[in-house]
């Protein structure tokens, strides 16, 4: 049977090769350019999926108040969280990027004490801590003249918090709208039961779509678009960023958190710290010290407190 912790680790595998594809891809083609295809992508495929299974490419059943919470949390998953996220890649790295998304948990457990009303023990200070010092122990080394620095610019580490609190944030969001969602079926749409994380996904993406694809007109830069898909690898790295991402990666993250906690759920997708150290050496050369493996250890273990 499969449980809600176990589809939580496969979403932080899947996520360990997205950051992966998203930087070489970002790097290639720019962090907007690839936003917008990958909403454009995950919108039309799931719009696909939900006609072929319902009948109707658009989310049956969802009223004012499930559209509202989802777009809300698509704003601050994929929009604030994600431009965070792929901006933090270009200046530390994904391997540095996905460190900081060890604070989606305790962002995750504040905004479900603030949102849903869902405790908070002592041991929810106690997490913040270990998991700040986890990062901070990643993060910090010395100069050549023995004295403690910050070992990434001060644009990237806040890029990264950004991008931590969008994505626990969203999560929250995300979970309140599906509770919505599921109470306005009927009993006979067991089909579109099963679609319902897709169906949060296409509306959240939706909202990444608006954004990114207002952003990118802002700056002036819709010519990129035609023109990131001239080169071959970063084409096939932005497909895999895709899949693996928005399409099935945030998918299953929402069912996953349906089928069991969001404390929970978001503390073993928060695991891609370490699963990413070892294709991030293999792919880009960048060393494995036991520093980094120390502090991003820890700064899981942080996080897991929250929801003990």
């Amino acid at each position: 049977m499969l449980t809600g912790e176990l589809l939580s680790l496969t979403v932080a595998v899947m996520w360990t090769f997205t950051a992966i594809f998203a930087e070489m891809a970002s790097r290639r083609m720019g962090a907007l350019p690839l936003n917008v295809w990958r909403m454009v992508v995950t919108v039309a495929a799931i719009m696909g999926m939900l006609w072929f299974v319902s009948g109707s490419p658009w989310p049956q059943y969802a009223d004012a108040r499930v559209w509202a919470w989802m777009l809300a949390s698509g704003f601050m998953g994929f929009v604030f969280g994600d431009y965070c996220l792929f901006g933090s890649y270009l200046l530390i790295g994904s391997r540095f990027g996905q460190l900081f998304m060890t604070l989606a948990g305790p962002f995750a457990a504040l905004s479900s004490w603030l949102i849903l009303g869902e405790g908070m023990s002592w041991l929810a200070l106690l997490g913040m801590i270990v998991t700040i010092s986890g990062i901070s122990l990643s993060i910090c080394g010395r100069d050549e003249k023995g004295h403690r620095r910050v070992r990434l610019p001060a644009k990237g580490i806040l890029l990264g918090l950004g991008a931590g609190m969008g994505q626990g944030v969203g999560l929250v969001l995300s979970k309140s709208g599906l509770q919505c969602y599921e109470s306005l079926l009927p009993p006979d749409a067991a089909s579109m039961e099963m679609m319902l994380p897709f169906a949060a996904t296409m509306m959240r993406a939706l909202m990444g779509l608006l954004g990114f694809g207002l952003m990118l007109m802002w700056q002036g830069r819709t010519r990129q678009l035609a023109s990131a898909w001239t080169d071959r690898k970063a084409g096939l790295s932005a497909l895999g960023a895709i899949l693996l991402g928005p399409l099935f990666g945030v998918s299953l993250s929402l069912h996953a958190v349906h089928l069991t906690s969001a404390g929970v759920a978001q503390t073993l997708m928060s695991l891609t710290p370490v699963f990413i150290l070892w294709p991030s050496h293999l792919f880009f050369g960048t060393p494995v010290k036991p520093r980094e493996v120390a502090g991003a250890l820890i700064a899981i273990a942080g996080a897991s407190l929250f929801f003990l």
